[in-house]
């Protein structure tokens, strides 16, 4: 890996212009949050292209990363082992290299599918060899504007501070463009001992023996369920209210470098339709994770039957199932219903992410192409930078870039998912070293021209 490292001249000498705040200290070139697998590949692809002058700022400790050891509770990646990982184009960063390297070919060639604990093990890897400068247990609790600038506002085991940067990028995962779904029928009362999104922790020791219910049918409501299961739950009732579960991966039919490079090309009404087709279709659960939890007893699933009201009645959960008179008694409720994006509740903007232009504020679908829901999209710009609800009103906002799954509508699935992780990392890095060079041009031009080395020393031609 160092070599290949060496051959492509990587990482190059840092390159921006060094400035200062107003304090005499330097002001941080890029803020990276998250350091999972996008915040990786974001922070190294700026690294090699020289933007050097980078923090990396994660909220958990070092090996709890990303979602994979947390609330991500399938046994393995639902992606093929093949793909690359977030390797930037070099075979030696690749997650096979890594593996390969540790395990041998043929445990490669046996392998099915990448465990989590493995996968995990291989971006700590990334991060290690790379010497990507990640400050662990670091929670970022806004990021403002601040003259030109930004301010993010940081809280540690020491307290809390301020630091300056003149962009920032939020890989910030899944739940990191408008935080967990939570129907409104579900009563918040329920928290935080009845009930728990399968975004939170979950103590499934806690729940042996007992009775769960299950809110929704996509894939992490049935690693929820087998979880439970394997973790010695009692019974588990997953209540749907699709009659058939969907039955296309429509996702893996779009994985694939025309979507990934030609998406962002597309012109709004193109893009919208595309995602909508996608977003209306929905995925089905792995059929990995579906054997893994019919082969445990007592697992119940209930197809074609919508809860409309969930709340607490003493010790028990009760929910209530649309056209039924008898509600059904729970001892735990877990929400399996996604994420909500909505670039109105971005957490680290806080009261500025009311700023953020939406898909709503720039293109009205026809009417059979309504869905609200995706209205509250981000709108984003070619390199991932949000963008003016009120042009002129906030320029600021373009010095945040969102690499998470916000992104999906603007640039297609390349901000959330394996598959694509590459090419996001590239467009990102390629945006700010592009936005870096035009803002420091003047230095970097009166660095040209006092650039004084002489070629001709030692030549009959060298002029002194």
């Amino acid at each position: 890996m160092r070599r290949d490292l060496e051959m492509l001249g990587f990482p190059a000498a840092n390159w921006p212009a060094e400035t200062t705040g107003s304090d005499g200290f330097p002001i941080t070139d890029v803020v990276v949050v998250g350091a999972g697998m996008n915040g990786i590949a974001a922070a190294a692809a700026l690294i090699f292209k020289g933007v050097r002058n980078v923090r990396i700022l994660e909220r958990n400790p070092a090996g709890r990363e990303g979602p994979w050891l947390t609330f991500a509770r399938m046994d393995t990646l639902r992606s093929p082992k093949i793909l690359p990982g977030p390797a930037l184009g070099i075979p030696s960063l690749t997650f096979r290299a890594w593996y390969e390297a540790g395990f041998g070919r043929e445990a490669w060639e046996a392998l099915y599918k990448i465990p989590n604990a493995v996968w995990a093990r291989y971006l700590g890897w990334l991060q290690r060899v790379l010497n990507l400068p990640v400050e662990h247990e670091t929670i970022v609790r806004e990021i403002a504007p601040s003259a030109g600038g930004l301010e993010v506002r940081i809280r540690t085991s020491q307290g809390q501070e301020t630091l300056f940067a003149r962009r920032a990028v939020l890989a910030t995962g899944r739940g990191g463009a408008g935080g967990d779904r939570l129907p409104d029928f579900v009563d918040p009362a329920l928290w935080p001992d009845r009930a728990a999104h399968t975004n939170e922790a979950i103590d499934f020791e806690y729940l042996r023996g007992k009775s769960i219910g299950i809110l929704g049918g996509g894939a992490s409501a049935w690693d929820n369920a087998a979880t439970a299961l394997e973790q010695g739950a009692a019974r588990v009732d997953m209540y749907v209210r699709r009659s058939i579960l969907p039955q296309i991966n429509k996702g893996r039919g779009s994985a694939s470098p025309g979507y990934f490079y030609g998406w962002s090309a597309l012109d709004d009404a193109d893009r919208w339709s595309l995602f909508v087709y996608l977003n209306d279709a929905q995925a089905p659960p792995p059929h990995e994770t579906v054997r893994r939890a019919m082969q445990q007893d007592g697992f119940n699933i209930h197809l074609g039957r919508p809860a409309e009201a969930a709340t607490r009645q003493g010790e028990k959960v009760v929910v209530r199932i649309h056209g039924e008179e008898a509600p059904q008694e729970h001892d735990f409720l877990i929400v399996g219903t996604g994420f909500n994006v909505d670039a109105g509740a971005i957490p680290e903007l806080g009261a500025w992410s009311s700023s953020v232009a939406r898909w709503r504020d720039r293109y009205a679908p026809p009417d059979e192409l309504q869905r609200s829901d995706l209205g509250d999209f981000p709108y984003l710009g070619s390199g991932f930078e949000l963008t003016e609800r009120h042009p002129g009103q906030d320029p600021d906002l373009s010095r945040i870039h969102l690499v998470n799954h916000g992104a999906a509508l603007s640039h297609g699935a390349i901000a959330s998912d394996i598959p694509g992780v590459n090419v996001a990392a590239e467009r990102l890095s390629t945006a700010v070293v592009a936005s870096l060079f035009r803002e420091d041009l003047q230095v970097i031009r009166r660095s040209l021209e006092e650039f004084d080395e002489p070629e001709l020393e030692g030549t009959p031609f060298f002029v002194r």
